[in-house]
């Protein structure tokens, strides 16, 4: 991906929040994934902003709801090429392609953030839209996910304008990222043994998502999770899917927060999820969904 304007942010939110601050106005429309990152979700319309619902898939977003979503007047595009959270889509390069076709047709300028947060343990390559040639772009990543919750510390590539946008409103703010803290992700970031537990971690981590939908497969219920570290599953009554699952000893969150307009859910973490664990998990919830059943069937 181009890398020829970086800056630092505290962290995604930090930085998406300052995009949008400086690129739109009260009342604009961000088209946003759907299901999405809660956070997300929760921080467009709290900077004043609309959000506009795009449908994901396995691929990530579809092309056809970008499409929807641009032409309903979408000035800014969030987006996650893989690990997408909660539905664990990611970007193959035929959808890359068509995501930036559509793109190319947009009426206006439409700044687009991708949300690199898991890159190194997502475990499946990167297809990015920003070797598309966009006028307006960032691609954000951050190491909460692999090196540490506490290194508040995001990276950020971008076009020339977005670079000088960014960068004059964080002067006016926080002034920059602690000079400290950027020498400890180098020196995490070159460390060899440190390398060594990220490559250890992103293959846990497929093998341990693989396994959950390797059981839910043998038990016929549908589930998506192509990379990253989530599993979603369609249901159709959340509260008693996660009630249901408590009471067997496992936690699951319902989809109501991840959601604009798409059908509920549940998103099953799996970073933890030993691979022996799984066929529990799976018969469980095979066994709540067949009780839900039942209920709905009066």
């Amino acid at each position: 991906m181009p890398a020829e304007y970086l800056t630092f942010a505290h962290g995604a939110l930090d930085c998406v929040a300052r995009l949008l601050s400086v690129e739109l106005r009260p009342g604009d429309a961000v088209a946003m994934e759907d299901p999405g990152y809660h956070h997300l979700l929760d921080l467009v319309p709290a900077l004043g902003l609309r959000t506009v619902p795009v449908a994901v898939d396995d691929e990530g977003i579809r092309p056809d709801a970008l499409r929807a979503a641009l032409r309903s007047g979408a000035r800014a595009l969030i987006c996650s090429p893989r690990g997408q959270n909660p539905y664990g889509g990611w970007f193959s390069a035929g959808r890359r392609d068509a995501l930036l076709g559509v793109l190319g047709e947009a009426a206006g300028e439409v700044l687009v953030i991708e949300d690199d947060h898991a890159a190194d343990v997502a475990g499946v390559p990167l297809h990015s839209l920003t070797t598309g040639g966009l006028a307006r772009w960032a691609q954000v990543r951050t190491v909460s996910k692999h090196l540490g919750t506490d290194l508040r510390w995001g990276a950020l590539a971008c076009d020339r304008t977005t670079l000088a946008r960014h960068d004059g409103r964080m002067v006016l703010t926080s002034g920059w990222v602690s000079h400290v803290l950027q020498e400890t992700v180098t020196r995490l970031m070159t460390d060899p043994e440190t390398q060594g537990l990220v490559a250890a971690a992103r293959s846990a981590y497929a093998r341990r998502r693989e396994a959950l939908l390797a059981e839910l497969s043998a038990r016929e219920v549908a589930a998506h999770g192509a990379s990253g570290m989530n599993v979603w599953v369609p249901v159709r009554d959340e509260a008693a899917v996660v009630n249901g699952l408590r009471t067997r000893g496992w936690w699951v969150a319902a989809g109501a927060r991840f959601r604009l307009s798409a059908g509920a859910g549940v998103r099953i973490t799996t970073a933890g999820l030993g691979v022996g664990d799984a066929g529990g998990l799976a018969g469980d919830l095979a066994g709540v969904l067949g009780e839900a059943q039942v209920t709905y069937g009066g």
